[in-house]
């Protein structure tokens, strides 16, 4: 039996409740089959939070957060919470949690399962196969920099500005987790940015460029402009292996790759911080889709974004992969067997509730194992 895993289980609003009680149902199965112990606890986000404790996350949670191996996370937000202030708001939580946990490399496959090809808005033949990773920095750039604000001219006017700049040892940083993504995929690593007209990005292109000949250069490493990597996106996808980029482009780039697969439904993610001496790196892993208020508490849900960032988990946090490759082996195998939620399901199909989408990945889990 192996040493306890510290999950802290953060369900927060809208669907999430739903769909991290799938994920609940995978880990339970892994602690009786596995040999492998989670120790879980669980704590407010988001709305839930703020209705209860009175802030998006509370400093008793941050305090879980900061002590456990990894933090999973399912969605926050909604209509309810839209009028309260700004500093409050569910998202506020998000934000915080990147930021004390100094959670810089953003990690976004875009994955697309044989049995969805037909689910993408692309031709079959552009994303049959797809299997890239983008990773986005996370702590930097024009979402970060300062000055930034909103100041009155003296003609009157306003004016909207931010400041968009990076460090070497922010750049270096999260390119040195590219470089060792690709190690362990295809060996290839694209580096975006706009050099042809952003001094940071300049400097971008500089210090990766330096970093792969110093301690890469068995990693294939391309650049690329980010207006021609989006159109690269939709006319060639499979070029890619690997995508390392900016705050700002990541955050347009991530959620156009995320299209390539169908459904938001499908997407999970890792926000990784820095190794410390014995390996560790604090970790949120989070579905990309949102709270979709519109469904909550209709148990219609598709949980399967949170489950492939539950395997995400295992591979990254807890040196599982066999266990990750086994989650993902055995969606595969149930939507090759037509069992589709609402968002993914074929034509003329009825849509399964989001317990026997679980349910089901049970089964396949068994069946594998």
């Amino acid at each position: 039996m192996t040493a306890n895993k510290q999950l802290l289980v953060l369900p927060g609003d809208g669907i999430g409740p739903e769909v991290m009680g799938e994920v609940e149902r995978v880990i339970d199965w892994l602690d009786k089959t596995r040999q492998v112990t989670f120790s879980v606890s669980k704590g407010l986000v988001g709305g839930a939070a703020y209705d209860a404790e009175g802030a998006p996350v509370s400093e008793a949670t941050m305090a879980k957060a900061q002590s456990a191996d990894a933090v999973l996370l399912g969605a926050v937000g909604g209509p309810k919470w839209d009028s309260l202030p700004f500093a409050v708001k569910p998202e506020r939580a998000l934000l915080r949690l990147r930021k004390d946990l100094e959670l810089f490399a953003n990690l976004r496959p875009a994955t697309v399962f044989d049995a969805l090809v037909d689910a993408s808005s692309l031709k079959p033949e552009l994303v049959r196969g797809l299997d890239l990773m983008i990773l986005r920095e996370l702590t930097g750039g024009v979402y970060f920099g300062t000055p930034r604000g909103i100041e009155t001219l003296p003609d009157g006017q306003k004016r909207g500005f931010n400041t968009q700049s990076y460090t070497t040892s922010e750049i270096e940083r999260v390119a040195r987790v590219g470089f060792e993504l690709a190690r362990k995929r295809r060996n290839a690593l694209c580096s975006v940015e706009k050099a042809n007209v952003m001094e940071s990005g300049v400097l971008w292109r500089e210090v990766v460029t330096a970093l792969h000949a110093s301690d890469y250069p068995d990693v294939e490493l391309s650049h690329m402009y980010a207006d021609n990597c989006a159109m690269q996106l939709v006319r060639q996808p499979k070029q890619f292996d690997v995508i390392v980029t900016d705050n700002l482009f990541g955050d347009i780039l991530s959620d156009c790759a995320a299209m390539l697969t169908g459904s938001l439904g499908m997407l999970p993610s890792a926000s990784l911080g820095a190794a410390d001496a014995d390996g560790r790196r604090k970790a949120l892993y989070e579905p990309v889709h949102g709270s979709a208020p519109d469904i909550a508490g209709r148990g219609v849900a598709n949980p399967l974004a949170t489950i492939l960032s539950f395997a995400m988990m295992l591979r990254y946090s807890f040196d599982m992969p066999e266990d990750a490759a086994l989650i993902e082996r055995g969606v595969e195998r149930l939507l090759g067997k037509g069992i589709r939620t609402a968002d993914i399901r074929l034509a003329g199909t009825d849509p399964v509730p989001t317990a026997e989408m679980g349910k089901a990945l049970i089964r396949e889990l068994e069946a594998l194992a």
